[in-house]
């Protein structure tokens, strides 16, 4: 615990101390958080498939959980400027841990609506889990917020990544309990989520959102180098926003068809986990390489290339088709690491962009923004698989990366004085 109380003007060096222990909280919660967010990856569409007879259905699961992590980070922004970010990350998981053991009972039933239901509250832990790294970045100073977004990010990959490996032996111990083999990543995904609220309920204290408020407003300090963004923060938001939303539209349609399209091909349960067990660790082990690009490279030139890795990952999926583990395996990586350059330089331009007063609000919003794109893509890839074909998908998601560059272009401003 530390000794800063409401009442006190916080020193330099007891910020100092409440961030690195931030830092350690978050970390700490989001190595469960992974844990809860890998089921819906790994087994969802596949559940969806064995429930309705349909292929065409598969990518409704990621499209409800992810249209519930779109209102989730309405809620947990609005909650996170009021409350604060303990209560509302400990509230949020909590919630995405109910919907996990709801997911869990409607397998077993089979009672489609209760998992439509389940699943739509289930997407209260993803919202929260990459709400977490605000909390991360409010106490940072802005030369710092890519590496403090980064620590927050990586921790998730220890959870992100068991969790999809032991989908097997989760099966055979859910078959055991007289549960059906899918539901037990999402027994897993109950409990994990559980403790990750408990840590930020029991732990988070004091709150780094509500202490960043009592500190002296800062003068901006310079850009990194090449970082050609400089005015008005709305500039900051609007392009971080864009690069947020297109990614994770990417991103969510290829990694949600991926496990059918290999099924297709033949390749098993424990094959699917593995891909997307590689695909989740590449979404955050690379985040202090993505979070030291984001400070020292800078913001725009770091979002840009995620532009070009997911078009890399969509033409390399596009090859394998979902039969070659070696190149699926490829192109889901590289469509992870894509995703980790566009979440971390968007995150640090929005944090740029925003005062800490307005900061929850204007983060949750965008947060809805992201998770109703990525709702869509989810819903969207099963139908587009089905019409055309896994490629056709791949090579689409690939080439939707672009959009964010007529964005970059149009508020790119002169670039500014390097630093000595």
């Amino acid at each position: 615990m530390t000794d800063i109380t409401a009442a006190e003007q916080p020193t330099a060096d007891a910020v100092s101390r409440v961030q690195r222990r931030t830092l350690r909280i978050v970390m700490t919660g989001q190595v469960f958080g992974g844990a809860g967010l890998a089921a819906g990856a790994t087994v969802g569409a596949l559940i969806a498939k064995d429930l309705l007879g349909s292929e065409g259905l598969a990518g409704l699961p990621t499209a409800l959980y992810t249209l519930g992590s779109a209102l989730a980070a309405y809620l947990v922004g609005r909650a996170s400027r009021r409350l604060g970010r303990r209560p509302a990350l400990a509230g949020g998981f909590l919630l995405g841990g109910l919907g996990a053991a709801g997911v869990v009972l409607a397998t077993a039933t089979r009672d489609v609506p209760l998992f439509f239901i389940s699943l739509f509250v289930y997407g209260a832990g993803t919202a929260t889990n990459l709400q977490s790294r605000y909390a991360g970045t409010d106490l940072a100073r802005p030369h710092e917020r890519g590496h403090a977004a980064s620590i927050a990010l990586v921790a998730t990959t220890v959870g992100a990544v068991a969790g999809p490996s032991l989908v097997d032996p989760l099966g055979v111990a859910a078959e055991s309990c007289g549960l059906p083999r899918l539901s037990g990543m999402f027994a897993l995904a109950a409990a994990a989520y559980t403790v990750a609220g408990l840590t930020f309920l029991v732990l988070m204290r004091p709150d780094p959102l509500l202490l960043s408020r009592q500190l002296p407003d800062e003068a901006p300090e310079p850009m990194a180098p090449g970082d050609p963004i400089t005015g008005s923060g709305r500039h900051h938001v609007v392009l971080g926003a864009t690069t947020m939303i297109v990614t994770q539209v990417a991103m969510v349609a290829v990694m949600t068809m991926t496990p059918v399209a290999m099924q297709s091909h033949g390749h098993g349960l424990g094959a699917a986990g593995a891909v997307i067990a590689a695909h989740i660790a590449a979404m955050y082990l690379p985040s202090p390489i993505s979070g030291l690009l984001v400070d020292r490279w800078g913001r725009l030139p770091t979002a840009m290339s995620s532009v070009t890795v997911l078009l890399l990952a969509g033409l390399c999926a596009a090859v394998s088709s979902g039969g070659s583990m070696v190149l699926v395996t490829i192109a889901l990586v590289l469509l992870g690491f894509g995703w980790n350059l566009g979440l971390i330089a968007g995150t640090a331009l929005v944090v740029d962009g925003t005062t800490p007063d307005r900061r929850p609000q204007v983060q949750g919003s965008i947060d809805v923004l992201v998770g109703l794109a990525g709702a869509g893509a989810g819903a969207a890839s099963g139908v587009v698989a089905a019409a055309f074909n896994y490629p056709t998908l791949t090579i689409l998601c690939g080439l939707i990366g672009i959009a964010a560059v007529p964005v970059a272009v149009r508020l790119r401003l002169p670039q500014p004085s390097v630093p000595s």
